[in-house]
């Protein structure tokens, strides 16, 4: 999460962040300008007359708002299931998945909202085998001694956090209040403050105090989001005695399983789903809210993501319900560190691959270096360490045009392991709640805006595979010569190519004129 990322660098004092002010146009990431898509560009000179398929992209993440003004006509929907007669009508093992599949719910309405981060299950798991156990040099019980080490450091580190940042964020209340009394207004702003002449004591010391987070592009508001972050960390996802699975109703056992779940897509906080499904296909004919960067797509969300870390199992069951039910891509805004069931995504990767289906993942937000970290799922197999052919990893990129901070801050890189940047930061698209929308940063917006670009192609050009679709957003991107900003770091410090296998930005204009040339090459 981008917030994550400035009070990080807040308690780190570097500084690192993209402060909140001033916005850029909300429609950035699809016009012109440098690191920006193109995507507008492409369809007034390259697609203008032209006539595409619908495409299927399935969105696996928190869940979907599917009845958001910006999305309601552009949901998928199983034309081979009868809504709501609780019978498994086209027989693919779901009874009424008429608009995708939640693996976080049961059929009686309850939903998983929360749960442990894939550590803390680790923890569990092996405390089991090895908490009492003799010291020994076998792998597992080393990985034991690793698991149980990095839990530990990071359950304190956060509660570290909180002693710390709580406190902040109680006096960044009070002085914003103060602040908005004594001038008499409801919301205020960095200028305002700046301007004020405070009269007493207090008020000088309220103006100092938040002044000094502001200047880091970071408000109460934020605080307050961190604030809750760390409360959900202590309570649920760092917390051994938290297990919400039971609401599902699975074997966890049997990882092939399939109809457990339920059909409510949305779930109990689909801000996050909802927000990446409005980057790939917000409707761009109802003159509402924004337009999705492809025409032609149907979204079939996949509900799998909860607040805290995705499992294995329904990870890889989500794979292949959208391959099954027709999906050509697949967008996964969603990662971790561990993965004990590796084994059992990579039977699903390697089936969406044997099925022609693109898969396209976000590369995280921590600032990584992924040839040294990992970050699941992924698409080297386990068992023998080849590539997937039908993979894009994907880092975030901004839309300042400075070098200095053209890269996003929190995107995790890889010189081999990333294959290409896209727009991430600042990406205003539709969220949950009375058809709202909003700004959202991470690579999350990052592999969506890479899916809606894939959509184009595939929708435009359907005699190409996944595979060539692939290979010609990377041969397409915009290549970045000048250095650019490490993530972590400040200033214009390295190379673009150090930080992906493309050293580029996608380009939807480039793509489309090498996709059109290609197709046309390939024939019918």
């Amino acid at each position: 999460m981008r917030l994550k990322i400035w009070i990080s660098s807040l308690i780190l004092s570097y500084g690192l962040v993209y402060g909140q002010n001033p916005k850029p146009p909300t429609d950035w990431h699809i016009q012109d300008g440098r690191g920006a898509l193109k995507s507008e560009k492409a369809y007034q000179e390259l697609l203008k007359g032209k006539q595409g398929r619908k495409i299927i992209v399935a969105v696996i993440d928190s869940g979907v708002d599917i009845e958001h003004e910006d999305l309601k006509d552009v949901i998928w929907t199983n034309t081979k299931e009868i809504p709501n007669n609780g019978i498994d009508d086209d027989k693919n093992g779901y009874i009424d998945d008429v608009h995708g599949w939640s693996f976080l719910g049961n059929k009686k309405g309850e939903n998983v909202a929360q749960d442990t981060y894939e550590l803390t299950r680790e923890y569990v798991r092996l405390s089991k085998k090895y908490a009492k156990a003799k010291p020994s040099k076998k792998p597992e019980y080393q990985y034991w001694e690793t698991i149980k080490k990095e839990f530990n450091a990071k359950k304190k580190e956060m509660e570290m956090q909180m002693a710390m940042i709580k406190p902040m964020y109680e006096g960044a209340v009070q002085n914003e209040k103060l602040l908005k009394e004594a001038l008499g207004l409801q919301e205020i702003t960095l200028t305002d403050i700046e301007n004020f002449e405070p009269t007493t004591e207090e008020l000088t010391q309220a103006k100092e105090s938040y002044l000094g987070i502001l200047k880091l592009g970071i408000t109460a508001s934020d605080l307050k989001d961190y604030v809750d972050y760390l409360e959900k960390g202590i309570k649920y996802g760092y917390n051994p005695d938290f297990d919400p699975r039971k609401i599902v109703g699975d074997n966890p056992k049997k990882l092939n399983e399939k109809g457990y779940g339920c059909n409510d897509v949305k779930g109990p906080d689909a801000e996050h789903g909802t927000h990446v499904a409005g980057i790939i296909a917000a409707n761009r004919d109802n003159n509402l809210g924004i337009k999705g960067i492809a025409n032609n797509v149907w979204i079939m969300p996949i509900r799998a993501v909860p607040d805290g870390d995705e499992r294995d199992k329904d990870i890889a069951n989500a794979i292949y319900y959208a391959v099954d039910n027709g999906a050509h891509i697949i967008n996964m805004s969603f990662g971790k560190a561990y993965s004990p069931n590796k084994d059992y995504v990579d039977q699903a990767v390697q089936y969406a691959e044997s099925k022609g289906v693109l898969l396209i993942h976000a590369a995280g937000n921590d600032s990584k270096n992924l040839e040294i970290e990992n970050n699941y799922p992924n698409r080297f197999i386990k068992k023998t360490q080849k590539e997937v052919s039908n993979w894009l990893e994907i880092g975030a990129s901004g839309w300042k045009t400075d070098n200095a901070d053209f890269i996003a801050s929190f995107s995790n890189y890889g010189k081999t392991k990333v294959h290409i940047f896209a727009p991430g930061v600042d990406i205003y698209a539709p969220i949950p709640h009375k058809n709202q929308y909003k700004f959202n940063s991470g690579t999350s917006m990052a592999a969506p805006a890479t899916s809606g670009v894939a959509a184009l192609i595939m929708s435009y050009f359907p005699n190409l595979t996944a595979q060539e679709v692939k290979d010609i957003l990377l041969e397409s991107s915009f290549k970045i010569t000048d250095k650019v900003n490490k993530p972590g770091k400040k200033g214009a410090n390295t190379d673009m190519k150090d930080l992906c296998i493309t050293g580029g930005i996608v380009d939807a204009y480039k793509a489309i004129q090498l996709a059109e040339k290609k197709s046309r090459e390939k024939g019918n």
